[in-house]
């Protein structure tokens, strides 16, 4: 998701105009292939494609990699479910794959523009999908009809942040009616980290990364330094970091952040390969930008929140994302508020109390807590 006050997107014409009026020490070696089934060589054996996303959102592609063995090709990442997405995939086969067969297909994570159309091009293919176990299983258990009624764990995550019903409504409509939903593989090989999977005379770390989704796969090639990033490090935009009512007790921007830290230790020269935007140098910088990011955010946060009467989630949610009005929008917004929030609980800087009305109220620690834990982000 792009970058606006927590990571929620954005107007692209806004977000451009951020990147403008800050330097970077990112660098951009390649120009982007279009959306269109064309590849750009970004290493020898390693191809960048784009799908196209069409969704009413500035982030309209997500980036696939192809990576040569020596008897075929491992396709990372599908693109969404759509007739046309199928379509620029055998356009990809008949004009980009030298004549050898497709191998395997391996997904970064469960997100259905990373995953949406892993079913069809194993079956298209005849080849196995290799996912982490989490995401995998995230995949099948979260790409289901929407329950109606809603269960009650679920019904009260929504009551609790303070979400009016109205809201609510509309986003379990917008779900239900998803035309993106995939077909749900029914085997795939499992992924783990730290395991090495050599690919035409390269050796891929599998690195995991946590936050954005529960066990999300990159890859790593010391040898050549270059990193297959998916979601976890993108240039110019953060990852949309959320608690959901799956989970709602967790602290996901502090795994996310953790992530990063990992990432850090790669080699500084690494060239990224992410899911959304350009290939990039600049790990540090902007593992660091992010952080900068996320600490004026939580520090602004926790100043709203400390007011004398304190807030709810859905409240601190409409200060946090004033524009916000699309029912799947609300749905990410509400997450990324309450992960937020969760963070700053988890390290002191807010309290949590359900009022009389049965709604999670945050306010202000008491007098004796430290105050200031998000500007310590800067330094971790």
């Amino acid at each position: 998701m792009a970058e606006t006050q927590d990571g929620l997107e954005q107007p692209a014409a806004e977000a451009a105009r951020r990147r403008r009026a800050r330097p970077s020490a990112l660098t951009y070696p390649l120009a982007p292939p279009a959306p269109d089934g064309s590849v750009v060589e970004v290493a020898p054996g390693i191809g960048w494609a784009r799908m196209p996303m069409p969704m009413p959102m500035a982030l309209d592609h997500i980036n696939v990699y192809l990576l040569r063995d020596d008897d075929g090709w491992y396709l990372i990442d599908t693109g969404l479910s759509t007739p046309a997405t199928q379509q620029l995939w055998e356009k990809i086969a008949r004009e980009h794959l030298q004549g050898l067969p497709v191998k395997a297909v391996l997904c970064t994570h469960f997100h259905y523009d990373h995953a949406g159309l892993a079913h069809w091009l194993c079956e298209r293919f005849a080849v196995p999908l290799y996912m982490t176990y989490g995401e995998y299983y995230m995949l099948r258990a979260m790409y289901n009809p929407m329950p109606d009624p809603l269960p009650a764990p679920h019904q009260a995550f929504f009551d609790q942040a303070g979400l009016p019903a109205e809201r609510l409504d509309a986003m379990l409509g917008a779900l239900r009616s998803d035309r993106f939903l995939p077909v749900q593989p029914m085997a795939f090989r499992r992924l783990r980290g730290g395991q090495v999977l050599r690919i035409g005379g390269r050796e891929w770390r599998v690195v995991i990364g946590e936050g954005h989704s529960p066990e999300h796969a990159c890859l790593y090639c010391e040898q050549d330094q270059i990193l297959i990033a998916g979601d976890q490090l993108l240039p110019g935009i953060s990852s949309n970091i959320q608690v959901t009512s799956v989970e709602p007790e967790e602290n996901p921007l502090q795994l996310w952040l953790d992530s990063l830290s990992r990432l850090e230790l790669l080699a500084p020269d690494t060239l990224v390969l992410p899911s959304h935007q350009s290939v990039f140098r600049g790990v540090r910088p902007r593992v660091q930008e992010l952080r900068d990011h996320h600490a004026r955010h939580l520090a602004r946060l926790r100043a709203f929140v400390n007011r004398e009467e304190g807030c709810n989630a859905y409240e601190a949610m409409g200060w946090m994302f004033p524009h916000v009005s699309q029912p799947m929008d609300t749905l990410l917004a509400l997450g990324e508020t309450i992960a937020h929030l969760s963070w700053l609980r988890h390290d002191g800087d807010v309290t949590r109390a359900l009022d009389a009305g049965g709604v999670y109220r945050f306010s202000a620690p008491s007098a004796s807590a430290a105050p200031g834990a998000a500007e310590a982000l800067l330094h971790r």
